[in-house]
């Protein structure tokens, strides 16, 4: 088990080849008398994924919040590719959130608006793109997630696992380098939920999308951390990871707000902490 201390001399210089794409360092937040969390510190670097755990309530998406600065920490620092963005300003943050996509559980779609234009939503009203290069990332996004024929649907028309897909795709128009996932497979059926799962991998190893995914879903989340995608032949096959892609992705387990865990899958299985024995079961 390794308990996490970032200090990282790069952790500001986005330029170096091993610097951190997001960090926190000894971050703390409370509400009136409630702490949510307690001195966290984490490093993500480019193309890595961290999943995060822990009981209803430890501070698992709240951890998401600061990152896209909805929340301000009482203490630590929060970086984002190099800029420290805790101490921001909200108009400062629109830059930073350029580079952040989000996927929540509900998937959170605009039910009165298409598919396309669902997914071309931030293209078109917040970065300003020209129709023929929005219509273009739009049906290569949804291409990409397997809805391309599905631009013209309504949300309500769609399965819950294509409602996930076309946030997924959302999240992705923009080309954002680091996406959040909230829960992106929580309620959807075993089968459903795999498909989201191997998008996640798709867009971490085909597209070097670093992630960061809150989940109370083992199974999940052991699958992104153990699975990788490779294209052959123009396909997209995935196989079980090699042991180096498998140290890509790190788990991190919440316990009343504080950091008790972080490593790879096999470090989590092996953990003896009764607190996580009492998780994994």
């Amino acid at each position: 088990m390794t308990l996490t201390t970032t200090s990282h001399d790069n952790v500001h210089d986005a330029g170096a080849a091993d610097a951190p794409v997001l960090a926190l360092d000894h971050v703390s937040l409370a509400f009136d008398d409630k702490v949510i969390l307690r001195d966290v510190s984490f490093t993500l670097l480019r193309g890595h994924t961290k999943i995060i755990l822990g009981a209803s309530g430890s501070g698992k998406s709240t951890i998401l919040k600061l990152i896209l600065g909805l929340l301000k920490p009482d203490g630590g620092a929060i970086w984002v590719n190099g800029a420290r963005a805790d101490t921001m300003s909200e108009h400062e943050m629109m830059q930073v959130r350029a580079d952040l996509g989000m996927v929540f559980q509900e998937g959170a779609l605009f039910d009165s608006l298409t598919v396309g234009e669902n997914v071309g939503y931030k293209l078109y009203e917040e970065l300003q793109w020209k129709d023929d290069a929005a219509r273009a990332r739009i049906d290569e996004v949804l291409g990409f997630v397997g809805l391309r024929e599905f631009g013209a649907r309504m949300p309500s028309d769609l399965s819950g696992g294509q409602r996930r897909r076309v946030a997924i795709a959302r999240a992705l128009a923009a080309r954002p380098g680091i996406l959040l996932y909230d829960e992106a497979t929580t309620g959807l059926d075993p089968i459903t939920a795999t498909s989201i799962d191997e998008e996640m991998i798709k867009l971490r190893d085909l597209e070097e999308v670093s992630s960061i995914i809150v989940t109370h879903q083992l199974r999940d989340a052991f699958f992104v951390a153990t699975h990788e995608a490779r294209r052959r032949d123009g396909r997209i096959e995935f196989h079980e990871a090699d042991a180096a892609k498998r140290d890509e992705a790190e788990f991190i387990m919440l316990r009343d707000g504080l950091v008790c865990f972080e490593g790879n899958a096999a470090e989590l299985r092996a953990a003896t902490d009764p607190y996580i024995r009492d998780f994994l079961s």
